[in-house]
């Protein structure tokens, strides 16, 4: 894989975390609306851009903060993680094009 895949893949997976983070905070927001459908975020893989995808879908269960509060953590773990693989791919890209300069 490229520096740029590398790159990609770590930016779809920020991405994908930013969609996880909205859907918990519709849950939050209407834990008590009645009739709401807590919303379920499913992260799956890319064959084709060789990143990762979220596909928010209404569930039946009700709102557990506990349980969002959870998700909310480790979403934001998920995401620092992909932001130092992208920054660590931004830093290797630089060194490259410094030493193709020299």
């Amino acid at each position: 894989m490229s520096i740029s895949g590398i790159m990609s893949t770590a930016l779809s997976g920020m991405r994908a975390q930013t969609t996880r983070v909205g859907a918990i905070a519709n849950n939050i927001v209407n834990s008590s609306t009645p009739g709401y459908a807590t919303l379920n975020t499913s992260l799956t893989s890319s064959v084709e851009t060789g990143g990762v995808q979220a596909v928010v879908s209404p569930t039946a269960s009700d709102v557990d903060p506990a349980a969002e509060l959870i998700d909310l953590i480790e979403a934001e773990q998920s995401y620092k993680a992909n932001a130092v693989v992208f920054e660590t791919g931004a830093d290797m890209w630089e060194m490259l094009m410094s030493i193709k300069r020299d």
